[in-house]
């Protein structure tokens, strides 16, 4: 049986699924590190991971059977992608599963600036009654900048509309706008116009830091800042800054540039008792209905890959979808994107006396990956040349039976 491991309580329908397909599947709570994570990797064929457990290129030179990756959540910052694809390992995630879940609490959270019902459930909790309307507004009408407009920045623009909300985004790649959201030419126009900034950009170089002070100091006076995206994207001590100055009138912060590896270690962040400040542990996804989700998406990507060999979905491979086999074996070749690859491939199985009788080849970057259906199965003596073949990765059978 193919042996899964599941980490950091990926949710039951994975497991589910992936038991049902008759895997041998293992969950654990929490993440691996270190020794204990090499030597998880060194013994399973699909791994699952979410955000906590760090898989880079030395974690994964442990890997003997891993055969891919499904990261049970959307980013995979976590992952090192590049080593990943020279081990010949594809890695899966789901990127549009908790869309709504994250829209969602960020829709809330701007509601819940504006009324400052941060600031006012904190006094009535310590016995202050502090009734009034002053500092506190309606979304109606209130203009919202949406920093990053992929699938969650463009579903939270389209349930602001809903509360009449008028919306501005800010994109570094062109954005047909839904409803009558309209685009900003750069990130100082969008948040200058903003009586709420939400922030849905992905990890890069480029957004690590992007919201400094120099930003801050743009922004409307009182203005709300809300980051459901990646915790190194917002300079945490000049957001306090901006704070205590009232320049920023308040914020939901849900990632953070340091998080606690487990529930059991402490949170510290300069927002700790912050007014008007909504601080939450990296919960935009963490819903039943997203989870459940997250876990049908990405263990049914695994399955097919195993079953198939499709990588359709895998964020640092070629993708093919192959579909069902039609011969007697189908071999899996991953190589180096170099001239004459397939050509090498070809002749050792003309060689091995081994018909074609469908072939799909896709390259991304420095990768090939090559599906061929075979009327026969390979011989152990190909396999074996195709293990010592350079520039070749690494090949793989699967058998009509077997799927």
């Amino acid at each position: 049986m193919t042996p899964v491991l599941l980490l950091e309580g990926i949710h039951q329908t994975a497991y589910d699924l992936l038991n049902q397909a008759g895997l041998d599947v293992e969950r654990q709570p929490s993440a691996l590190e270190g020794d204990a994570l090499a030597e998880a990797i060194a013994r399973t064929q699909l791994l699952g991971i979410r955000s906590a457990t760090h898989v880079d290129a030395e974690a994964f030179s442990h890997q003997k059977s891993l055969l891919a990756l499904g990261c049970f959540c959307i980013g995979t910052s976590q992952v090192d992608l590049d080593a990943g694809a020279r081990a010949g390992i594809p890695v899966f995630n789901a990127p549009f599963s908790n869309t709504r879940s994250v829209a969602e609490l960020v829709i809330a959270e701007a509601v819940l600036l504006l009324r400052r019902i941060p600031e006012k459930t904190a006094l009535a909790h310590a016995g202050v009654w502090a009734k009034g309307a002053a500092g506190a507004y309606e979304a109606r009408g209130k203009t919202i900048a949406v920093i990053g407009y992929g699938n969650i920045g463009s579903q939270v623009g389209v349930l602001a509309e809903a509360l009449g909300m008028r919306v501005v985004y800010y994109d570094v790649q062109p954005k047909l706008p839904l409803g009558v959201a309209r685009g900003a030419t750069s990130l100082r126009d969008a948040v200058g116009e903003a009586d709420v900034i939400t922030l849905h950009v992905p990890a890069t170089p480029a957004t690590t830091g992007m919201i400094t002070a120099e930003v801050l100091a743009y922004c409307k006076r009182g203005a709300m800042l809300i980051n459901a995206s990646r915790g190194k994207v917002v300079d945490i001590d000049a957001l306090k800054a901006a704070l205590d100055a009232g320049q920023i009138g308040g914020a939901a912060i849900d990632v953070f540039p340091v998080e606690p590896g487990s529930n059991s270690q402490p949170f510290e962040s300069p927002l700790r008792g912050a007014k008007n400040v909504i601080l939450t542990p990296h919960i935009g996804g963490s819903t039943q209905e997203a989870q459940q989700n997250i876990g049908i998406e990405v263990a049914a990507k695994l399955l097919n890959f195993l079953k198939t060999g499709a990588t359709t979905g895998a964020v640092n491979f070629p993708e093919i979808s192959p579909g069902a086999i039609t011969g007697a074996a189908r071999l899996l070749n991953v190589h180096g994107n170099a001239p004459g690859a397939l050509a090498r491939l070809n002749t050792a199985l003309a060689e091995d006396g081994a018909n074609i009788c469908a072939q799909h080849l896709q390259t991304r970057g420095e990768l090939g990956y090559v599906v061929t259906d075979l009327d026969r199965r390979p011989s152990e003596a190909l396999l074996a040349r195709l293990t010592g073949e350079s520039g070749f990765i690494r090949s793989r059978v699967i058998l009509p039976e077997t799927v």
